[in-house]
């Protein structure tokens, strides 16, 4: 997987590897030394190989809380997802690991996640919105389809402006949908970025296996 990333990222101007580590202590330790913009880390790497990326994510988050974490993993659910986004979702991505060989996505999750924001694979918001129209219970029940739609989009870490292009609606009907996703929600006036990293959380929860 290492290599994979060099081979994916190395070409990237503005970007620069500064290192590769096997293990989850070796990256702490490298992080406390010389903190970088955004750590990638695999969900199942040593010492323990279960769940390591998020622990990492963890202590990175109460030793460097500016540094952005993506992790990438080979599991699918939502459970995963939400543990390592629960308790502070700010500059933190979930990707699947099909997803390293995608420059553009993989590149995208980076962006999101250094500048503060959340983003999750493509691939799971679409099972959690197909999964969670199944559900009576789900407090996203008061969403119309298009509103949903829209939250799987800020879930990916999507800007306005590409939620629209995305989703073929002008800028300002976004932003129409969103504030209802905001009012529907119950998410009070705030600093826009963590009001959509909350929105996000709360669609994880609700969308959980």
């Amino acid at each position: 997987m290492r290599e994979a990333l060099q081979e994916v990222l190395a070409p990237v101007e503005d970007l620069d590897v500064v290192a590769s580590f096997a293990d989850g202590d070796s990256l702490l330790a490298a992080v406390d030394a010389d903190p970088p913009d955004v750590v990638i880390a695999d969900i199942r790497m040593p010492p323990t190989g279960d769940q390591e990326g998020i622990r990492v994510a963890r202590e990175l988050r109460e030793t460097h809380p500016d540094v952005g974490v993506v992790v990438l993993s080979q599991y699918a659910g939502a459970g995963y997802a939400l543990a390592l986004l629960e308790d502070d979702a700010a500059g933190r991505g979930y990707l699947l690991k099909e997803r390293v060989h995608d420059r553009g996505e993989l590149l995208s999750a980076i962006e999101v996640v250094a500048q503060g924001g959340t983003t999750i694979d493509p691939s799971l918001i679409q099972d959690l919105l197909a999964a969670d129209r199944q559900r009576h219970d789900s407090p996203l029940n008061d969403l119309t389809p298009r509103e949903r739609e829209v939250l799987g989009e800020m879930a990916e870490g999507k800007s306005n402006a590409a939620i629209a292009e995305s989703l073929v609606l002008t800028k300002r009907a976004v932003e129409k949908h969103v504030g209802a996703i905001f009012a529907k929600l119950g998410l009070e006036d705030d600093e826009v970025v963590s009001r959509r990293v909350t929105a996000v959380l709360l669609f994880l929860a609700a969308t959980r296996t």
